[in-house]
């Protein structure tokens, strides 16, 4: 079943917006309904100024914050009404580097989340903290669309990356819903990371063969190589549309810590990747 709820989080930077272009033509394909959250954010203003920050200052800086949300929310409703989707769009006050709850109650009721990578020479505020908010606080499969993608969005050709664990069963369960039938499904298993017993991959193969999708397995040695490393060059390299992988097996304090799979491959991911936790 294709998803009818899909949620967008906007880009505030005025480039083209891949996220945004890739959200817009899978709500048309599958004629669901759009939401679009647009963020002002507040200016932070750290405990280390010195001399009090004008008040005139703080309310220009909050007011063209409004102004930025404005635009790129109605650049998308122009973009949105040309492609003639069902839409709407929400504009979120970010208070002092919170998190906008109502980005939090509108991720716990979709069915799919969009969010775009971060691009180094565009940041985004809060980006990060948003993706993880999102795989955290929602219920929905999270797809984090690369700031250089080009194509429309399809999952035709998939790459599963499995280890085993709860995280990345359940971003297969949560994408099987989205996959046309007859869609080509690779199992990738790297080293040693999957701890089953029998055949590593084999009963989810099996899983989802019983859904009409055609499944291979496929095992490459991790040794000497980050995670994220072998599962993006493997995808790019092969032509996978979609690379589809749980996302912080450890905590997120520790994964800031120290990194992990999930952050490696947020920052250098040039296929989308749909994530859950």
């Amino acid at each position: 079943m294709a998803p009818r709820d899909i949620l967008l989080l906007l880009d505030l930077d005025d480039k083209p917006s891949a996220s945004m272009e890739f959200a817009i033509d899978l709500a048309q394909r599958s004629t669901a309904h759009l939401t679009a959250i647009a963020l002002a954010v507040d200016p932070v203003v750290t405990g280390f100024v010195v001399a009090p920050v004008p008040v005139d200052l703080i309310e220009g800086a909050r007011a063209d914050a409004r102004r930025t949300a404005d635009a790129v929310a109605k650049r998308f409703d122009e973009q949105a009404r040309l492609a003639g989707i069902s839409r709407e769009i929400r504009i979120h006050e970010v208070l002092m580097g919170g998190i906008p709850q109502g980005f939090v109650a509108s991720a716990r009721l979709s069915d799919l989340i969009i969010i775009g990578q971060e691009d180094p020479d565009h940041p985004e505020p809060l980006r990060d903290l948003l993706i993880e908010t999102a795989l955290y606080e929602g219920v929905a499969p999270v797809l984090v669309v690369p700031y250089i993608a080009k194509a429309s969005f399809k999952m035709e050709k998939v790459l599963v990356a499995w280890d085993g664990s709860r995280p990345a069963a359940r971003a297969i369960h949560d994408s099987i819903s989205f996959l046309p039938e007859g869609a080509e499904i690779t199992i990738l298993m790297i080293g040693n990371a999957t701890k089953q017993i029998g055949e590593p991959g084999a009963d989810l193969a099996t899983w989802l063969s019983r859904h009409g999708l055609s499944v291979s397995l496929k095992s490459l040695p991790g040794a000497g190589v980050p995670v994220a490393d072998t599962i993006l060059n493997y995808a790019t390299d092969l032509g996978y549309d979609v690379v589809v992988m749980g996302a912080y097996g450890h905590s997120w304090i520790r994964e800031a810590l120290i990194g992990g799979a999930t952050r490696d491959v947020l920052r250098t991911m040039t296929v989308p990747v749909l994530m859950a936790h």
